[in-house]
């Protein structure tokens, strides 16, 4: 009965990774690979969650970028002038961007440290997402909760039953 009966704040972590909708993307990715996640809570001046910053939505962004036009004439490779340019400044302002303008912030999910690891799972599940944010009564971030911290839990929990009913017996 593990999910039903533990609440979010026995397994949710309290150092979190977070950003601010100003910061910048490049910096953010570096953060997110050097800390090896794929995503971290965006919060506002009061430490209230505002969005999701998720590599899914920088793969996004880069992916917007349109590559430089080329022509191949005569076995020559011609790249278009005005398409080279156009597309150092895309890659330049997408670089240059905020986390603000390329997070996800369409009504951002979370629960709270008193909520179940049940419930925890099932927004995970019914939401399709990897990790929610842990707020307090005023919405403002407490914890981070990961669907691997949920597994991890849940086969520690079977293991420790199964441990227990062999020595029983």
């Amino acid at each position: 009965m593990l999910l039903r009966d533990t609440p979010v704040r026995d397994l949710m972590v309290t150092e979190v990774l977070t950003f601010r909708p100003a910061d910048n993307v490049q910096d953010a990715m570096r953060a997110l690979v050097l800390r090896d996640i794929d995503g971290a809570p965006v919060l506002d001046d009061d430490g209230r969650v505002v969005g999701v910053l998720s590599t899914a939505d920088l793969i996004v962004e880069e992916s917007r970028i349109p590559l430089p036009a080329v022509i191949t004439l005569l076995g020559a490779v011609l790249e278009l002038p005005s398409s080279k340019r156009r597309y150092e400044e895309t890659l330049e302002k997408a670089l240059g961007a905020t986390v603000g303008e390329v997070m996800a912030d369409d009504d951002v999910v979370t629960v709270g440290p008193d909520d179940t690891l049940e419930t925890a799972a099932t927004v995970m599940h019914d939401r399709d997402v990897s990790r929610l944010p842990i707020v307090d009564e005023d919405g403002v971030l407490v914890g981070l909760l990961a669907r691997g911290d949920i597994v991890r839990a849940i086969v520690r929990d079977a293991d420790a039953k199964g441990t227990a009913s062999t020595t029983e017996g």
